[in-house]
């Protein structure tokens, strides 16, 4: 329904200026030259207060929407105040002549949009920042949240209006806030218009500051997860949808305009929540690590003592392998090429490790029953981490 409206304004905006000038042509043939301009202003005001009316209820629904925290509804906006003002020159010479307060409607209505557009801009920044940690709202395997994705396809949708929603920023005078001086030469003497340039970086400085606020807020919600290995996969998936939606988009040149390491910094976050994930298996792997375990010679008979350390790291290993497993299938990792690259990492790791256990301990005499503890080969280890990450395995 937005659409439509929004298109319909858009036709009534321009069949407006049509109309206007097709009655001016006609209005000189027929009215006496200096009653011209007042007629004429007299002729289009009927039309031209119900149009600003529109445009009016349309900035106020607008508001309303900032209200609901419906910030994709404020978007319809966007598209009207764009074509305002490239029709504002031919508004201006069809109006020329008539009252001030007939020429002030245009850009009064102007004003509107791009206040209403400016302070749905700062309030969706500020609810990203805001949006609470509830927990029964946690992805319980750990993937995207729904605020990261609702973020990235509200910045996608500003692509399509870059230099209206610079402008947005720009006529607000938000340069301080974002702590970026005001060059003479990027402004005009209206102040009110600003360079494109101008407009880009302040662009780029408001997304960066919602890429930022959602990224806090990230880090606050994983604090939910009691489990810090799903916590790192919860960020990962998250940092990593970030990632790929902004380099598929032109949000990623966007950014660069005013922080030059931001891909790279999101590349060295989602490798941290790899490692930090990683640590989670350090539980099953120290059982088999050669710190700690008996040095024997062969030939000579094990004490009871060391057949029973030996039984204890195949029994720990097998029992943590077996939770980690069950556990973490239930984990969601969206991303095919990451959920693969972390599968494997791991795999090499654990299998390496067994596998060195099992050479050294697997044919030595510590137990009557050894199919009791050596429960797996180095290549099931290797099938079950494969199914990590997967529901259906």
């Amino acid at each position: 329904m937005l659409d439509v409206e929004t298109d319909a304004y858009i036709h009534c905006v321009s069949a407006f200026v049509k109309l206007a000038q097709s009655e001016y042509q006609l209005l000189v043939e027929v009215i006496p030259e200096h009653h011209q301009k007042k007629t004429f202003d007299s002729l289009i005001q009927d039309a031209l207060e119900g149009l600003m009316l529109e445009g009016e209820n349309i900035v106020s629904a607008a508001r309303k929407a900032i209200v609901r925290h419906d910030f994709s509804a404020v978007l319809a906006i966007f598209p009207i105040l764009r074509h305002l003002k490239q029709t504002k020159p031919e508004f201006d010479q069809v109006l020329q002549g008539t009252a001030a307060s007939t020429k002030n409607k245009l850009p009064g209505l102007i004003t509107s949009m791009e206040t209403v557009g400016a302070k749905a801009l700062e309030d969706f920044a500020d609810n990203i920042k805001n949006d609470p940690d509830k927990e029964y709202n946690m992805p319980k395997d750990g993937t995207v949240h729904e605020l990261t994705s609702n973020a990235i396809l509200f910045l996608q949708q500003l692509l399509d209006f870059q230099e209206t929603a610079g402008a947005m920023l720009a006529s607000q005078v938000l340069g301080d806030t974002y702590n970026i001086p005001l060059d003479p030469r990027e402004t005009s003497s209206s102040a009110t218009s600003y360079s494109s340039e101008f407009s880009r970086r302040l662009l780029s400085t408001y997304i960066c500051k919602v890429l930022g606020n959602l990224q806090l807020n990230l880090l606050s919600k994983s604090k939910v997860y009691e489990d810090p290995a799903l916590s790192a996969i919860f960020l990962h998936n998250n940092y990593n949808y970030i990632l790929k939606a902004l380099e598929k988009s032109e949000l990623i040149q966007l950014v660069a305009v005013t922080q030059k390491t931001a891909e790279r910094s999101y590349r060295e976050h989602i490798e941290q929540q790899i490692q930090t994930y990683q640590r989670s298996w350090l539980k099953v792997t120290d059982y088999i690590t050669e710190k700690n375990l008996p040095v024997f010679q062969p030939g000579v008979k094990l004490r009871d003592k060391e057949r029973q350390v030996i039984k204890e790291r195949f029994k720990g290993f097998n029992d943590g392998l077996e939770e980690l497993c069950k556990i973490q299938k239930a984990w969601a990792i969206p991303d095919t090429e990451q959920r693969d690259k972390i599968r494997q990492a791991q795999k090499h790791i654990v299998k390496e490790t067994y596998g060195a256990f099992l050479h050294r301990y697997g044919s030595v005499p510590f137990t009557k029953n050894p199919e009791k503890y050596i429960k797996y080969h180095v290549e099931q280890v290797g099938d079950m981490i494969d199914r990590l990450f997967d529901t259906s395995a």
